[in-house]
């Protein structure tokens, strides 16, 4: 089964006009250095954008109240710098506190397995004693199981005779009725057995370790927990920076549309389109988050599957009718979204139905919706209007080369351009806004 559009390149700025940076000329940077000197380039990268967006905007503001352009920049600012700052800094502090989080595992694990080691000695010294040689025990069946000859009762005796590994290997040595191949044999197998301890001195050796394993081990447990509360720490900022966004979208909302000027409104417009952009990221992110400890727990979602036509690859939509007549919206073919969670048609069909547009649930992959649409009954054309999906064809705009992609139209400007919102551009479940010029090179399905 086909997975569903998907578009390559990166989100283009909200507001209109292309952002240059300044290139810089540097030494080569050594691989250790690789990493640090990325870091710099982008974050410098991103405030020249972010002040040329800035001054971007305040240019298209200019003569509006100063309060309110003011609160405009602000809730820019907001959006496209600190909350994506904020969020950079959650997604670190996660991977912080998963890595100590294994780390503290790994400790506790090693420490487990000595006091396990500390248990099964305890269990064996009580069978015989503290002062049990497994060395000596170990080569006295060496040289009862490997040793041959004439000399044969001569080396048991001196192996059951000594009271230590190191007094069988000095005998073993010295005794002349061997031969030369039997001595180093089972000398060099002496010299090796040598390094263990008696049980009693394991013993203690395993205690001390185990001791030394604990402190690690508390340590990383702290570790872990003290980065857990910074990742919650990061969590709580972002979420209320969002909740300041949202204030200051629902206090700019009703005053952004007193605005003349139609170069400001459409600032302004666009502003707070990626405030609300922010919001859906954040909603979906929780919804996605939901399903996948529903998925945990044994309870599957409607949509599955990896493919953008639907949850019944055996439904074969109606044959197109062609033609442009219909309306905006229909319920004819509308049982709810079959498409892929997180893909852009499962976004478009989602965003419609929150502005109160059906959609049905059957119109293939991104690129084939203008194509599909018309057998519902809906309008395709080449007039963007607000709440219409803009169907891709494939390669179009940066669209999938084979599947196309689909986007949501959120608002039209008198000089021509339009914006729209997506999803799936950066990956799954990403949303993001750009502005369209040209609207007669795109197929609208209304």
């Amino acid at each position: 089964m086909k997975k569903t559009n998907t578009i390559k390149p990166a989100l283009t700025a909200l507001v209109a006009g292309a952002c240059c940076v300044a290139g810089f000329f540097v030494a080569p940077v050594q691989p250790a250095q690789a990493d640090t000197y990325s870091n710099l380039v982008n974050a410098q990268n991103q405030h020249a954008a972010s002040v040329q967006r800035e001054a971007q905007l305040k240019a298209q503001l200019s003569g509006v109240n100063s309060e309110l352009a003011n609160k405009i920049i602000e809730l820019d600012d907001l959006t496209n710098n600190k909350i994506v700052a904020a969020q950079d800094k959650v997604t670190q502090a996660n991977a912080d506190a998963a890595d100590a989080q294994e780390e503290a595992q790994a400790a506790a694990d090693r420490l487990a397995a000595a006091q396990k080691d500390k248990e099964t000695l305890e269990q064996q010294i009580e069978q015989t004693g503290k002062d049990y040689d497994d060395a000596h025990a170990a080569v006295a069946q060496l040289a009862r199981e490997g040793m041959h000859g004439s000399s044969t009762s001569e080396v048991m005796s001196v192996v059951t005779g000594s009271s230590s590994t190191q007094d069988f290997v000095n005998s073993m040595q010295s005794r002349d009725a061997l031969s030369r191949n039997e001595a180093n044999a089972a000398s060099s197998a002496a010299s090796t057995l040598n390094t263990s301890k008696n049980r009693g001195e394991r013993l203690a050796a395993i205690e001390k370790q185990i001791a030394t394993l604990k402190t690690q081990a508390d340590q990383k447990a702290a570790s872990a927990q003290t980065a857990a509360q910074t990742a919650q720490n990061e969590r709580d900022a972002l979420e209320q920076l969002r909740a300041e966004g949202e204030q200051r979208r629902d206090e700019l909302t009703g005053m952004v549309s007193s605005l003349k000027n139609q170069t400001a409104a459409q600032a302004a417009q666009s502003v707070l389109l990626a405030s609300q952009v922010d919001s859906y990221n954040q909603q979906y992110q929780k919804e996605q988050a939901q399903s996948a400890g529903q998925v945990q727990n044994g309870q599957q979602g409607t949509t599955g599957g990896n493919t953008g036509n639907s949850g019944n690859s055996s439904y074969t939509p109606p044959a197109s009718s062609g033609g442009s007549s219909g309306g905006q919206g229909t319920s004819n073919g509308d049982v709810g979204n079959r498409y892929v969670a997180g893909q852009c048609t499962w976004y478009a069909y989602n965003r419609r139905k929150q502005m109160g547009i059906g959609t049905p649930s059957w119109l293939g992959n991104g690129g084939d919706w203008w194509r599909t649409a018309p057998a519902y009954g809906l309008r395709v054309d080449h007039t963007p209007q607000v709440g219409a999906a803009l169907s891709f064809l494939p390669g179009q705009a940066g669209a999938d080369g084979t599947y196309g992609h689909v986007a949501v139209v959120e608002a039209v400007y008198s000089d021509g351009s339009f914006q729209i919102s997506e999803m799936n551009v950066g990956g799954p479940y990403i949303m993001g806004s750009r502005r369209l010029y040209n609207p007669s090179l795109y197929w609208f399905v209304h």
